[in-house]
């Protein structure tokens, strides 16, 4: 899920998008700019490609580029996990919104003047069934967006009284990039990785046969 680029080279990345497009039918672009600031408004058009062609799933994930997924665990997690008013991830409670102007996650008090959020679920990678949406995208006539795009999602939540779920196990989901090896891997559903990580070689590990521990 992409916006547009910006900066020099702006109709050689889009080329690349189109092939990649063409090739694999992968990849859904809107019109805006991608930058760190409008990822609410990727999440808004999420939500909206979600309602529009996505009626027969049960649950949808978001997940950052920079993840390692476990799906063979996320599938098992989601086979005992209720169909209907379910976010779930790493969820954070009681989390000091950040008054510093040179903060990347800095609002101000005249944005948002509670000091503390709702509960929410980070954005590294978060599970919501497919029933939300449509729910989310009626809440947002109602809640001032704010460009930090799992906060707002957390207090399109908090409007519909609808809290996000824990993890059955705290161990599923990593902020922090766990560090590599086939036996701790097989006990998570998703952990940040490296800027320097080769994740495809990991993958291409973790998946060969033999026991993970």
């Amino acid at each position: 899920l992409l916006g547009l680029h910006t900066g020099e080279e702006v109709e050689q990345v889009q080329q690349q998008v189109l092939q990649e497009s063409k090739e694999h039918h992968d990849l859904i672009q809107s019109n805006f700019v991608d930058c760190y600031k409008n990822l609410t408004i990727k999440t808004m058009v999420m939500l909206e490609w979600l309602t529009a062609h996505c009626s027969s799933p049960s649950y949808a994930m978001k997940i950052d580029s920079d993840m390692f997924l476990n799906v063979h665990n996320l599938v098992s997690m989601l086979l005992n996990a209720q169909k209907a008013n379910y976010m779930t991830g790493l969820v954070a409670r009681g989390a000091t919104v950040l008054r510093n102007p040179s903060s990347k996650w800095y609002l101000p008090h005249d944005i948002y003047a509670p000091p503390q959020y709702p509960r929410y679920a980070l954005g590294l990678g978060y599970i919501l069934s497919l029933d939300l949406p449509k729910k989310l995208i009626e809440a947002s006539r109602h809640v001032k967006a704010v460009y930090i795009e799992d906060v707002y999602l957390g207090l399109l939540m908090q409007h519909l009284g609808i809290p996000p779920t824990d993890p059955p196990n705290w161990g599923y989901f990593h902020v922090i990039p766990l560090a590599y090896n086939r036996c701790a891997f097989s006990g998570i559903v998703a952990t940040t990785t490296d800027p320097h990580t080769n994740r495809e070689q990991i993958w291409n590990d973790f998946k060969k046969p033999g026991p993970y521990c």
